[in-house]
């Protein structure tokens, strides 16, 4: 298991901070980031990148994506933000049925869409894809193994 897709709508709030979370804490792995209806190369949202600069982390060179089947299929484990996300993704592309989670299914949450909303929205989402990393990533290392 060493490719690791996240997921969102617009692949501009969301899954590119998850991304660079988990390359952080897998940096063995592949980590990439998509949209489901991406906002095909726009940088990640100015309260994002702040975000993430707050945490060392870097997303002043990141462009959205749309996802694509061949991504699909690379991917071991895709990590969307919420279930709608995931019966999307498996409508769409019936052959990842099995490696698509919630990147909160072990805490049982849904990451909710922060886009033009108050800084706060974005720090609750981002709480919420720390905590959703924290629980993956040992799993993925595991399953690395």
């Amino acid at each position: 298991m060493k490719h690791v897709l996240t997921l969102c709508i617009g692949n501009i709030c969301r899954s590119p901070l998850a991304e660079v979370l988990l390359a952080r804490e897998l940096p063995q792995h592949q980590v990439w980031s998509a949209g489901l209806a991406a906002v095909v190369g726009a940088g990640a949202d100015p309260l994002s990148q702040q975000i993430a600069a707050e945490q060392a982390l870097d997303l002043s060179a990141h462009r959205a994506q749309q996802v694509t089947a061949p991504m699909c299929q690379l991917a071991d484990v895709i990590l969307v933000m919420e279930q709608s996300h995931k019966a999307w993704l498996e409508q769409q592309y019936p052959l990842v049925r099995g490696k698509v989670f919630r990147l909160g299914q072990f805490g049982g949450f849904e990451i909710a869409d922060p886009y033009r909303q108050p800084r706060e929205a974005f720090d609750a989402a981002f709480a919420a894809i720390r905590q959703g990393v924290a629980d993956w990533a040992p799993r993925i290392r595991q399953l690395s193994a």
